[in-house]
């Protein structure tokens, strides 16, 4: 039975090594001339205009989470868009209920004013 993933054990321990082996050669022999404008933070060619350390607002990780939410509502999409014909009638009313249910909790969301950045 192991005998099956042995070629994929040998892919997965070649990769880990190649990985390593590159983090490794670059730490040796790479440049260590650190200078002020290197240590510096950079962000998207802009100078940083506070702190790297501020905190963020409980509205950026609610947002995160929705995002997570109706992103991860495409995988289940996915695997019945393929599989659609065969699920036959039950299949469609069951996406529909799906997307019906979600379609209400964006409206909860967007009522409850939490996509609004004052």
């Amino acid at each position: 039975m192991l005998v099956h993933y042995l070629p994929l054990i040998i892919m997965i321990a070649i990769g880990a090594i190649f990985g390593l082996t590159n983090i490794i050669m670059a730490e040796i022999l790479g440049p260590k001339r650190s200078t002020r404008a290197k240590l510096s933070t950079y962000e998207s060619g802009m100078e940083p205009v506070k702190s790297a350390r501020e905190r963020f607002t409980v509205k950026f990780y609610l947002v995160a989470m929705m995002f997570i939410l109706f992103d991860i509502e495409v995988v289940f999409m996915y695997p019945w868009a393929v599989q659609f014909k065969s699920l036959g009638m039950y299949g469609f009313t069951a996406m529909i209920l799906f997307m019906v249910l979600l379609f209400s909790g964006y409206l909860y969301v967007v009522k409850k004013g939490a996509l609004k950045w004052d």
